[in-house]
């Protein structure tokens, strides 16, 4: 699977809907946003200097945040943990496609001891929540 790496759900919504679902299934539970990137506006804004033509994404941005409830208990089961933080949730849409949006994340590897790989599933059950939360 050459998406075994992440998990992906495909949302018959529009891009703006989904984006606020998701930032507020986020700040809903406590947890504050760090960042939102910006990637496609990035691609758009570059695509002239690195000499590229293809619009990749109509819109698409990454929404960085931290539990600190869950990220205590990672680092405290294993201090090399911190590399899980921050939390990424994707949101993007294609071009010529405004009624669908994808949403995605990296899936967390759960490593190291029994107590540190528990604590790394706890990362992907609170990403899947949001996402549910957000979208059903």
């Amino acid at each position: 699977d050459p998406y075994a790496h992440m998990k992906m759900r495909k949302i018959e919504s529009p891009h703006e809907y989904v984006f606020d679902d998701i930032k507020s299934a986020i700040t809903n539970r406590g947890i504050k946003i760090n960042n939102i990137s910006h990637i496609g506006d990035m691609l758009k804004r570059t695509a002239e200097a690195v000499g590229a033509t293809k619009v990749v994404y109509e819109r698409a941005e990454a929404i960085e945040f931290c539990s600190s409830t869950i990220s205590r208990r990672t680092m405290e089961a294993d201090i090399h943990n911190i590399a899980f933080c921050p939390y990424i949730i994707s949101v993007y849409s294609l071009p010529g496609e405004k009624e669908t949006t994808y949403v995605s994340y990296r899936i967390p590897t759960p490593v190291g001891t029994p107590e540190s790989q528990e604590s790394i599933k706890a990362v992907q059950v609170l990403l899947e929540e949001i996402i549910t939360a957000a979208v059903e």
